[in-house]
């Protein structure tokens, strides 16, 4: 199983509505810094990516179950785990947490795209999520 990895996030009254609780747009958010901070602490820093022909990630699909909420001044932990590598795509897998309380989960399907067009994983981002050069 992949290792976790993990983000504290304190919710602002930007992230709210007008009662104090987490809009929920506002979690899209989170879990994206969370994919985006695994990724740099697994060494591929989106912006190296990007060039003549830039390598971009993509979502292409989320389900997502909204638990519980968060409020005001909460902080969260968002949870990120990449699940399935494929040839153009990944799966990963989050949970936004309130200490031990899982107030929402996800999996999202993100894909590669080069020019527009579906692109295979680097074999640099292959290696670095399944903890393997032969991924």
């Amino acid at each position: 199983m992949a290792p976790v990895h993990t983000l504290s996030i304190r919710v602002y009254y930007e992230d709210t509505d007008f009662t104090g609780v987490v809009y929920h747009a506002s979690y899209l958010r989170f879990m994206e810094r969370g994919r985006t901070d695994l990724l740099r602490e697994a060494g591929i820093g989106q912006g190296d990516l990007h060039g003549a022909h830039a390598f971009h990630f993509v979502v292409r699909r989320m389900t997502i179950d909204w638990l519980k909420p968060a409020r005001m001044d909460d902080i969260v932990t968002v949870e990120t785990r990449a699940g399935e590598l494929r040839g153009a795509s990944m799966t990963m897998r989050q949970r936004v947490l309130r200490g031990d309380e899982t107030l929402v989960t996800a999996e999202v399907l993100v894909a590669g795209v080069v020019d527009g067009r579906p692109a295979r994983l680097p074999p640099a981002i292959r290696a670095a999520l399944s903890g393997g050069p032969d991924a």
